[in-house]
């Protein structure tokens, strides 16, 4: 054999090598596109989760279903219970995650070993569980036939998504689930002020300072509500990390900045009730004030969260990162706006409003709830930094165009329900935080403090980094 001849030899077999080669490796990236789309087992380092997020859709779903009974909860117990749900259902789909890493080493406290799942599990059978397990626990004095639906859910999917699953996947997916669960429970135990306060959110021993222009009760009703809730855990930004502004000056002068911001609220929830005009309406979309009718103001963003994912079409990874950071935000701003609250002391409008512009006067709220204003100091506004919590999340996570409707209490009729349509998540903040005007709760400073420092938290959650 010539040389010449031996040499096309060998270059004909290197090429017959690469285009086999080249043949493999498309066959394993159209494998792994079928495990991808399929929602395929994990071989413990992550192959990735289904596209299809409904297992967390339907699980938000009921919980913004059942939120509204949940007595005693609203708004901060709701907050940190949203925060931990979402921690669980994150952690219990982490090994399967292509693009984002554990909590843990990043949380304190938080311990989950993954040497304790089975080598193939099914992620959205385990995710069942964990939601289930979480739910019951944090989500508290539900009615029975309420708290009986998490259970009817459970079964319900389960029996779903067990079809065609071997009985010892699916025994070793529902472990790995309820283990998740229960280290996250575990940890939440650890935050011995979170949960002293949620057994006990309008204590006795609290007796507000006086001082003119200090907010405080006149009935039992209208105890201070979770008072202590700045020493609670947060996840990502501590108080200690956080600003506050001051207030404007109290005063009585008719001619001061202050008597202008009380005269404000007084004719904006006056002409709003008097006109029943669009003011009234925004005032009472955005209420979530009232236990039994609507939802609680943290709840109100899971809400919109889970529109925003079916209208964009998340997948389930992105879904349970997009919660997961919503749940710590909305903790977090909990946490320091209710510290800054109890520090501030500003009075509610109400009190105000009655000992020197009109003694009649009566907030758009009172009709719905049996006193006129929320139990607790008004600077800043909880609605407000709730809104911006949230907000800033959203646009960290879809950019600020929004083009988003609003359909959290679409079909109700006990109080103005109709959808509303925003442009931009920070139109649609500004608005939610500022309808706390006309629905005669609180002044403007109130609003744009709260606005601030929900951005504030949002920006440092945003920061938080999770991708590998």
């Amino acid at each position: 054999m010539t040389i010449k001849k031996l040499g096309f030899l060998i270059l004909l077999f290197s090429s017959f090598l690469i285009i086999q080669s080249c043949s493999e490796d498309s066959e394993l990236v159209e494998t792994e596109n079928s495990v991808l789309e399929r929602g395929g087992g994990s071989n413990g380092q992550g192959n990735g989760l289904s596209r299809d997020n409904d297992i967390s859709t339907d699980w938000i779903d009921l919980l913004v279903s059942i939120d509204q009974y949940a007595a005693g909860m609203r708004p901060n117990s709701t907050a940190r219970s949203l925060a931990y749900i979402n921690l669980a259902a994150y952690e219990t789909a982490q090994p399967a995650m292509l693009n984002h890493i554990s909590n843990v080493g990043y949380l304190n406290g938080l311990e989950i070993d993954t040497e304790l799942k089975a080598d193939r599990i099914d992620y959205k059978i385990a995710l069942n569980a964990a939601y289930a397990s979480t739910i019951d626990h944090f989500i508290l004095n539900l009615p029975e036939d309420q708290r009986a639906r998490i259970a009817e859910l459970e079964t319900s999917k389960l029996e779903r998504l067990s079809r065609n699953v071997s009985e010892s996947r699916v025994e070793e997916s529902i472990e790995w689930g309820d283990y998740v669960a229960n280290q996250v429970i575990a940890y939440a135990a650890t935050d011995a002020e979170g949960e002293k306060q949620i057994l006990d959110p309008q204590p006795t021993s609290y007796i507000p300072p006086t001082g003119d222009g200090y907010w405080t009760f006149s009935a039992e009703p209208e105890r201070a509500l979770f008072p202590y809730w700045g020493n609670v855990r947060t996840f990502i930004v501590s108080t200690d990390e956080t600003t506050t502004v001051a207030p404007i000056a109290y005063s009585e002068d008719p001619n001061s900045p202050y008597y202008g911001e009380m005269l404000e609220v007084y004719t904006e929830n006056n002409t709003a009730r008097d006109e029943d005009n669009e003011q009234l309406w925004i005032a009472e979309f955005w209420s979530d004030d009232v236990e039994g009718l609507m939802f609680s103001p943290p709840m109100r963003q899971f809400s919109i969260s889970n529109q925003l994912v079916k209208k964009f079409r998340n997948d389930l990874e992105e879904t349970l990162v997009l919660n997961l950071k919503l749940g710590f935000s909305l903790n977090d701003a909990a946490v320091a706006t209710w510290k800054y609250k109890y520090e501030h002391m500003v009075m509610r409008p109400s009190v105000y409003i009655q000992d020197f512009i009109d003694e009649s006067y009566q907030t758009n709220l009172y009709r719905l709830i049996p006193w006129p204003n929320p139990t607790f100091p008004g600077y800043p506004s909880g609605h407000s930094s709730f809104a911006s919590a949230a907000a800033g999340v959203f646009i960290d996570a879809y950019g600020s165009e929004a083009n988003f409707t609003d359909r959290s209490h679409e079909g109700r009729t006990e109080f103005r329900s109709r959808p509303r349509k925003f442009k931009t998540f920070e139109d649609m903040a500004e608005e939610n935080a500022f309808s706390r005007i006309p629905l005669g709760v609180h002044i403007r400073i109130d609003c744009a403090e709260g606005l601030r420092l929900g951005y504030e938290i949002s920006d440092a959650i945003n920061e938080y980094d999770l991708e590998r």
